[in-house]
């Protein structure tokens, strides 16, 4: 099991809330656990989970946006 905190920067659009709702909304049919606030979003998982998860939100939001980036966080530590 690991963690991640994953923040999704869209670049030169009008839309970015939109871009970011879409990255998080990729999270749906995903078999982690996620929190969303204000600065980023909580996932945890199992490694393979995270990073497939990962690489949808990155996708989705350069679907919708175009130039992303992309900021994430990972650790294995207990919590």
């Amino acid at each position: 099991m690991i963690t991640a905190e994953v923040a999704v920067y869209p670049l030169k659009t009008n839309d970015a809330s939109g871009v970011i709702n879409s990255s998080i909304n990729a999270l749906k049919n995903t078999d982690i656990n996620y929190d969303v606030n204000s600065m980023n979003t909580k996932l945890t998982g199992s490694k393979e989970d995270i990073f497939r998860s990962l690489s949808e939100m990155f996708s989705t939001a350069e679907k919708a946006g175009g130039e992303i980036n992309m900021v994430v966080t990972i650790s294995n530590a207990a919590e």
